[in-house]
């Protein structure tokens, strides 16, 4: 019980820090969001094998490096979560946090569609409910704008595929974040180095603030994921699925009372229709995860 309490505790921090993220990039909003992708993933790797070395485990790094399947896979997610953050960072640099919080939240019904192509799965009636309802929502939301909204999309698709390949990957979080992050350093530093030579960098050019902000976000980054990961092993996972909507609800709340973005009226039939699917869903998964076997 004592076990299951610090688990539970541990994924709340974790999708509140994701949730309060927001708060966190916006002071970095002059800077490009692939330079501050680049510093993320660079300050990112040198703590996570710092951590892993302290732990001794640098081993099960190396046993990702050399089995191609495994390294194949990570530099596939690598991609995917590199594509994630740097929309992310773009968002909410330009004032579309809202739009942001969308992604993650429809994120779990994606999950249920790469479920159907890739491991064709078969859904429950509340499943296919839920997914009807997500749809209509992205719709009412294309009309009502005029354009698909790529960026919730984009956010949605990205993660979602990226915790797919993290689910058959044999690898625990902080390897794997270490070899995602040190596929990405030579690109990263190869792109800073090209930034500082054409006096574009940001790091030690644009004040203190900015450049503790930039090494922050290889702790952030770590923290929360070690905080997750060390939940998610303690508590069920259908606990899990419902926490993690603490993350969008926050990002929401951020984007609407932190930043002030507006929040029209054409938008909420969009946005119900999704919250309504994910209602549908998550009682479906609650229910089946209570069922006995």
């Amino acid at each position: 019980m004592r076990e299951a309490r610090k688990g539970f505790a541990a994924a709340l921090a974790a999708f509140a820090i994701w949730g309060l993220v927001p708060l966190y990039f916006k002071p970095l909003r002059e800077v490009s969001a692939f330079q501050v992708v680049a510093q993320r993933a660079v300050w990112s790797c040198l703590l996570v094998l710092l951590c892993l070395a302290l732990r001794a485990e640098l081993n099960e790094v190396r046993a990702a490096l050399v089995e191609r399947r495994i390294l194949a896979r990570l530099a596939l997610a690598a991609v995917l979560i590199s594509i994630n953050w740097i929309v992310y960072v773009w968002a909410v640099a330009h004032d579309h946090v809202i739009d942001a919080s969308l992604g993650y939240f429809i994120t779990p019904l994606v999950n249920v569609l790469l479920g159907v192509a890739v491991l064709a799965e078969r859904l429950t009636r509340a499943q296919w409910i839920a997914v009807t309802l997500a749809v209509g929502g992205v719709a009412d939301l294309t009309f009502e704008t005029g354009h698909l909204p790529w960026i919730s999309l984009t956010l949605g698709f990205s993660f979602a595929s990226y915790g797919f390949i993290r689910k058959v990957v044999q690898v625990e979080a902080l390897a794997g974040l270490a070899t995602e992050t040190l596929l990405l350093m030579p690109v990263a530093i190869g792109y800073l180095v090209w930034c500082e030579a054409t006096g574009s960098g940001a790091l030690g050019h644009a004040g203190p603030a900015i450049a503790a902000l930039l090494i922050g976000t290889g702790p952030v980054t770590a923290v929360t994921l070690f905080l997750f990961a060390y939940g998610a092993r303690r508590i069920p996972y259908s606990s899990v699925g419902i926490l993690q909507y603490i993350t969008p609800s926050l990002q929401l709340a951020c984007g609407v009372f932190a930043f002030g973005e507006p929040f029209e009226r054409t938008r909420a039939l969009g946005f119900a229709l999704i919250w309504a699917a994910l209602l549908v869903y998550a009682g479906d998964s609650l229910w089946r995860g209570r069922a006995p076997g």
